[in-house]
Protein backbone atom coordinates (compact mmCIF):
# COMPACT_ATOMS: atom_id res chain seq x y z
CA UNK A 1 0.00 0.00 0.00
CA UNK A 2 1.77 3.19 -0.94
CA UNK A 3 0.35 6.44 -0.92
CA UNK A 4 3.27 7.93 -2.83
CA UNK A 5 3.76 10.85 -0.57
CA UNK A 6 6.64 12.28 -0.01
CA UNK A 7 6.76 12.41 3.87
CA UNK A 8 10.88 13.96 4.13
CA UNK A 9 9.31 17.34 2.30
CA UNK A 10 6.43 18.00 4.27
CA UNK A 11 7.42 21.35 6.39
CA UNK A 12 5.08 20.00 9.90
CA UNK A 13 5.20 23.36 11.04
CA UNK A 14 3.38 25.43 8.20
CA UNK A 15 1.46 22.62 6.80
CA UNK A 16 -2.48 23.36 6.34
CA UNK A 17 -5.72 21.80 6.11
CA UNK A 18 -5.88 22.70 2.35
CA UNK A 19 -2.20 21.28 1.66
CA UNK A 20 -2.92 17.85 3.40
CA UNK A 21 -6.45 17.91 1.12
CA UNK A 22 -4.10 18.46 -1.56
CA UNK A 23 -1.90 15.30 -0.61
CA UNK A 24 -5.02 13.38 -0.10
CA UNK A 25 -6.46 14.07 -3.32
CA UNK A 26 -3.12 12.90 -5.26
CA UNK A 27 -3.44 9.28 -3.51
CA UNK A 28 -4.84 6.91 -6.00
CA UNK A 29 -8.64 5.00 -5.56
CA UNK A 30 -7.49 1.83 -5.51
CA UNK A 31 -5.52 2.66 -2.32
CA UNK A 32 -8.62 4.14 -0.79
CA UNK A 33 -10.29 0.83 -1.59
CA UNK A 34 -7.38 -1.23 -0.02
CA UNK A 35 -7.53 1.30 3.00
CA UNK A 36 -11.14 0.85 3.37
CA UNK A 37 -10.86 -3.02 2.92
CA UNK A 38 -8.44 -2.84 5.76
CA UNK A 39 -10.19 -0.82 8.00
CA UNK A 40 -13.65 -2.93 7.41
CA UNK A 41 -11.24 -5.92 7.78
CA UNK A 42 -10.36 -4.73 11.32
CA UNK A 43 -14.01 -3.92 12.05
CA UNK A 44 -15.18 -7.16 11.73
CA UNK A 45 -12.84 -8.59 13.41
CA UNK A 46 -13.36 -6.89 16.66
CA UNK A 47 -17.13 -7.10 15.83
CA UNK A 48 -16.13 -10.84 15.69
CA UNK A 49 -13.98 -10.84 18.80
CA UNK A 50 -16.55 -8.98 21.34
CA UNK A 51 -19.34 -9.89 20.06
CA UNK A 52 -18.94 -13.80 19.62
CA UNK A 53 -15.61 -15.05 20.68
CA UNK A 54 -15.08 -12.71 23.42
CA UNK A 55 -18.43 -13.96 25.47
CA UNK A 56 -17.08 -17.92 24.71
CA UNK A 57 -13.52 -17.03 26.19
CA UNK A 58 -15.16 -15.71 29.09
CA UNK A 59 -17.33 -18.31 29.47
CA UNK A 60 -14.57 -20.61 29.06
CA UNK A 61 -13.00 -18.58 31.82
CA UNK A 62 -15.56 -18.64 33.98
CA UNK A 63 -15.80 -22.38 34.08
CA UNK A 64 -12.24 -23.15 34.42
CA UNK A 65 -12.29 -20.81 37.52
CA UNK A 66 -15.73 -22.74 38.61
CA UNK A 67 -13.37 -26.45 38.30
CA UNK A 68 -10.63 -24.66 39.75
CA UNK A 69 -12.36 -24.01 43.20
CA UNK A 70 -14.42 -27.13 43.24
CA UNK A 71 -10.99 -29.16 42.90
CA UNK A 72 -9.73 -26.81 45.39
CA UNK A 73 -12.74 -27.73 47.63
CA UNK A 74 -11.90 -31.25 47.31
CA UNK A 75 -9.09 -31.38 48.20
CA UNK A 76 -10.03 -29.32 51.17
CA UNK A 77 -12.45 -31.96 51.44
CA UNK A 78 -10.07 -35.10 51.37
CA UNK A 79 -7.61 -33.57 54.14
CA UNK A 80 -10.65 -33.12 56.02
CA UNK A 81 -11.50 -36.84 55.52
CA UNK A 82 -8.02 -37.86 56.22
CA UNK A 83 -7.69 -35.96 59.41
CA UNK A 84 -10.98 -37.44 60.66
CA UNK A 85 -10.27 -40.67 59.81
CA UNK A 86 -6.76 -40.34 61.92
CA UNK A 87 -9.32 -38.92 64.84
CA UNK A 88 -10.95 -42.10 64.58
CA UNK A 89 -8.09 -44.42 64.45
CA UNK A 90 -7.05 -42.98 67.64
CA UNK A 91 -10.32 -43.26 69.21
CA UNK A 92 -11.33 -46.72 68.11
CA UNK A 93 -8.61 -48.22 70.65
CA UNK A 94 -10.06 -46.38 73.28
CA UNK A 95 -14.20 -47.06 72.20
CA UNK A 96 -13.44 -50.38 72.12
CA UNK A 97 -12.10 -50.20 75.75
CA UNK A 98 -14.60 -48.25 77.04
CA UNK A 99 -17.53 -50.28 75.20
CA UNK A 100 -16.47 -53.49 76.87
CA UNK A 101 -17.51 -52.33 80.35
CA UNK A 102 -21.35 -52.04 78.49
CA UNK A 103 -23.12 -55.10 78.98
CA UNK A 104 -24.49 -56.61 75.41
CA UNK A 105 -27.96 -57.86 75.37
CA UNK A 106 -26.82 -61.30 75.91
CA UNK A 107 -24.50 -60.65 78.53
CA UNK A 108 -27.51 -58.88 80.16
CA UNK A 109 -29.88 -62.17 79.46
CA UNK A 110 -26.90 -64.43 80.55
CA UNK A 111 -26.11 -62.36 83.75
CA UNK A 112 -29.09 -63.71 85.29
CA UNK A 113 -27.66 -67.14 85.32
CA UNK A 114 -24.15 -65.38 86.01
CA UNK A 115 -25.74 -64.17 89.72
CA UNK A 116 -27.49 -67.34 90.51
CA UNK A 117 -23.87 -68.90 90.03
CA UNK A 118 -21.88 -66.45 91.90
CA UNK A 119 -24.89 -66.79 94.63
CA UNK A 120 -24.66 -70.73 95.11
CA UNK A 121 -20.75 -70.43 95.53
CA UNK A 122 -21.25 -68.36 98.21
CA UNK A 123 -24.10 -70.37 99.70
CA UNK A 124 -26.39 -67.43 99.22
CA UNK A 125 -29.95 -67.76 97.88
CA UNK A 126 -31.31 -65.49 95.62
CA UNK A 127 -35.26 -65.30 96.27
CA UNK A 128 -35.84 -62.38 93.45
CA UNK A 129 -34.90 -60.86 90.49
CA UNK A 130 -36.67 -58.29 88.03
CA UNK A 131 -36.22 -56.39 86.18
CA UNK A 132 -37.80 -53.17 86.33
CA UNK A 133 -38.31 -50.15 83.14
CA UNK A 134 -35.21 -49.80 81.10
CA UNK A 135 -34.28 -46.22 81.56
CA UNK A 136 -32.24 -44.37 78.17
CA UNK A 137 -29.48 -41.90 79.42
CA UNK A 138 -28.88 -38.96 76.54
CA UNK A 139 -25.51 -37.43 75.73
CA UNK A 140 -26.54 -34.31 76.75
CA UNK A 141 -27.28 -36.01 80.63
CA UNK A 142 -24.20 -38.43 80.09
CA UNK A 143 -22.13 -34.78 79.91
CA UNK A 144 -24.28 -32.90 81.96
CA UNK A 145 -21.63 -32.44 84.79
CA UNK A 146 -18.96 -31.15 82.41
CA UNK A 147 -21.54 -28.58 80.66
CA UNK A 148 -22.16 -27.42 83.68
CA UNK A 149 -18.97 -26.76 84.94
CA UNK A 150 -18.05 -24.62 81.45
CA UNK A 151 -21.46 -22.56 82.08
CA UNK A 152 -19.86 -21.37 85.49
CA UNK A 153 -16.80 -20.40 84.07
CA UNK A 154 -18.27 -18.61 81.44
CA UNK A 155 -20.24 -16.61 83.67
CA UNK A 156 -17.27 -15.78 85.70
CA UNK A 157 -15.95 -14.15 82.54
CA UNK A 158 -18.78 -12.21 81.88
CA UNK A 159 -18.26 -12.22 78.28
CA UNK A 160 -20.15 -8.60 76.65
CA UNK A 161 -21.36 -10.79 73.49
CA UNK A 162 -24.15 -13.51 73.90
CA UNK A 163 -23.12 -16.69 72.21
CA UNK A 164 -25.53 -18.73 70.25
CA UNK A 165 -26.82 -22.33 72.58
CA UNK A 166 -26.00 -24.69 70.58
CA UNK A 167 -28.33 -27.51 70.00
CA UNK A 168 -27.58 -30.77 71.53
CA UNK A 169 -29.04 -33.75 69.57
CA UNK A 170 -30.84 -36.02 72.48
CA UNK A 171 -29.16 -39.27 71.09
CA UNK A 172 -28.95 -42.09 73.71
CA UNK A 173 -25.18 -42.74 75.13
CA UNK A 174 -26.31 -45.94 77.09
CA UNK A 175 -29.04 -47.23 78.67
CA UNK A 176 -29.38 -47.95 82.26
CA UNK A 177 -31.75 -51.09 83.64
CA UNK A 178 -32.80 -51.09 87.15
CA UNK A 179 -32.69 -54.90 88.18
CA UNK A 180 -34.66 -55.37 91.99
CA UNK A 181 -33.12 -58.58 93.57
CA UNK A 182 -33.09 -60.02 97.37
CA UNK A 183 -30.87 -62.59 98.61
CA UNK A 184 -30.62 -64.70 101.56
CA UNK A 185 -27.33 -66.42 103.11
CA UNK A 186 -24.72 -65.00 105.59
CA UNK A 187 -22.95 -61.57 105.57
CA UNK A 188 -19.24 -62.83 104.48
CA UNK A 189 -21.17 -65.09 101.48
CA UNK A 190 -22.77 -61.77 100.31
CA UNK A 191 -18.95 -59.94 100.41
CA UNK A 192 -17.75 -62.20 98.49
CA UNK A 193 -20.66 -62.72 95.79
CA UNK A 194 -20.26 -58.62 95.39
CA UNK A 195 -16.59 -58.51 95.02
CA UNK A 196 -16.83 -61.57 92.39
CA UNK A 197 -19.44 -59.03 90.73
CA UNK A 198 -16.86 -56.64 90.82
CA UNK A 199 -14.00 -58.56 88.73
CA UNK A 200 -16.40 -58.99 86.07
CA UNK A 201 -15.31 -55.67 84.72
CA UNK A 202 -18.42 -54.72 83.60
CA UNK A 203 -20.43 -51.48 84.20
CA UNK A 204 -22.66 -52.45 87.93
CA UNK A 205 -24.20 -50.36 90.44
CA UNK A 206 -25.40 -51.13 93.65
CA UNK A 207 -28.12 -48.25 93.99
CA UNK A 208 -29.29 -49.57 97.04
CA UNK A 209 -29.10 -52.32 99.42
CA UNK A 210 -30.89 -53.10 102.59
CA UNK A 211 -29.55 -55.47 104.74
CA UNK A 212 -31.01 -56.86 107.60
CA UNK A 213 -30.78 -59.62 109.91
CA UNK A 214 -33.24 -62.46 109.46
CA UNK A 215 -34.68 -62.96 113.16
CA UNK A 216 -34.77 -66.20 115.13
CA UNK A 217 -31.79 -67.62 113.44
CA UNK A 218 -28.86 -69.38 114.81
CA UNK A 219 -26.97 -69.55 111.68
CA UNK A 220 -27.10 -65.42 111.63
CA UNK A 221 -28.00 -64.81 108.12
CA UNK A 222 -28.92 -62.10 106.31
CA UNK A 223 -31.28 -60.80 103.88
CA UNK A 224 -30.32 -58.16 101.66
CA UNK A 225 -32.86 -56.09 99.46
CA UNK A 226 -31.51 -54.17 96.91
CA UNK A 227 -31.62 -52.25 93.15
CA UNK A 228 -28.71 -53.68 90.56
CA UNK A 229 -28.05 -51.49 88.05
CA UNK A 230 -26.64 -52.82 84.22
CA UNK A 231 -25.47 -50.52 81.89
CA UNK A 232 -26.17 -51.51 78.30
CA UNK A 233 -24.64 -49.71 75.65
CA UNK A 234 -26.83 -48.41 72.81
CA UNK A 235 -26.09 -49.31 69.58
CA UNK A 236 -25.32 -52.66 70.67
CA UNK A 237 -27.58 -53.41 73.82
CA UNK A 238 -30.95 -51.68 71.07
Amino acid sequence: MNFNIDLKNIDLKNISLEDIKAKLQKVDKKVWIKIGISFGAVIFFLIIFYGVLNPIVNKKKAQLNDMNKKQEQTQNYIKKIKSANKKIKKMTPEYEQYSTLFHTRAEVEGLYQTLSEYAAMNNLVISKIEKKAIKQVTQADAIGKVTKAKKKKKKKKKKKKKKKKKKVVNKVAYYKIPVDFEITGNFLGYIKFKRQLSLSQKMLNFDKESIKVVKKDSTGAIKVNGTLTIVGLADDFF
